[in-house]
């Protein structure tokens, strides 16, 4: 499996519109969840937030929304954000554009949130453009798109909680965009990593806020 822990300059470069870190004077961090609401794995993220006063934005699948209606009320009532996640967790580069818009317009009736993130990160610049307003889209075509800084690598199975912790660790800085997956499949290394990194960069005077842009 690869990828990037630590986002290089040249990737941000090619897709300048998408948001890959937020500018900031002070010692603040950005945790985001993708893949959610999810019946054990999102209230367990809830209450290792909850213990730090930390706030986050995570990234809905429309699908697990419409199943799990009272999980993403809670999360937005303790005062994180939601961002749209597609409804189907569709590929950019595999579907075409007019489904593309179709799936996060179905997602967008039950997430109600300017802030988008592609699946896998995979989005085209023609994407992009209809979904940012520099061409006509039959979707809201006012989407911060938010991509990231650092991968915690907790969807890669071959890892250990403790590595997907040192991931965070090791690369993040005041203003860093960091991927966690409040999923099944990484919640065996998210249950350790997690808890690790708030423990650690509270530690060092950091405090973790939701994305408003």
């Amino acid at each position: 499996m690869l990828y990037f822990v630590k986002t290089p300059w040249w990737l941000k470069r090619l897709y300048p519109r998408c948001v890959w870190d937020i500018p900031v004077k002070e010692k603040i961090l950005y945790l985001t969840f993708d893949d959610g609401p999810h019946p054990v794995v999102t209230p367990f993220v809830l209450d290792q937030l909850q213990q730090y006063n930390a706030k986050a934005t995570f990234f809905c699948i429309g699908k697990n929304v419409a199943a799990h209606p009272d999980i993403y009320r809670n999360m937005l009532d303790e005062g994180h954000r939601a961002g749209n996640h597609t409804f189907n967790h569709l590929n950019g580069w595999k579907v075409t554009d007019e489904l593309y818009m179709r799936n996060i317009l179905a997602a967008g009736k039950h997430i109600d949130s300017n802030l988008f993130r592609p699946p896998y990160g995979r989005i085209t610049r023609f994407q992009v453009k209809l979904l940012t307003g520099i061409r006509n889209s039959p979707v809201n075509n006012n989407f911060s798109i938010i991509m990231w800084d650092v991968l915690s690598g907790d969807f890669d199975v071959a890892l250990s909680g403790d590595v997907c912790a040192l991931n965070v660790i090791r690369n993040a800085q005041p203003g860093s965009v960091i991927v966690f997956h409040d999923s099944e499949k990484a919640f065996p290394r998210l249950k350790e990593a997690l808890p690790k990194t708030l423990q650690y960069f509270s530690e060092k005077g950091y405090r973790f806020e939701a994305i408003n842009l």
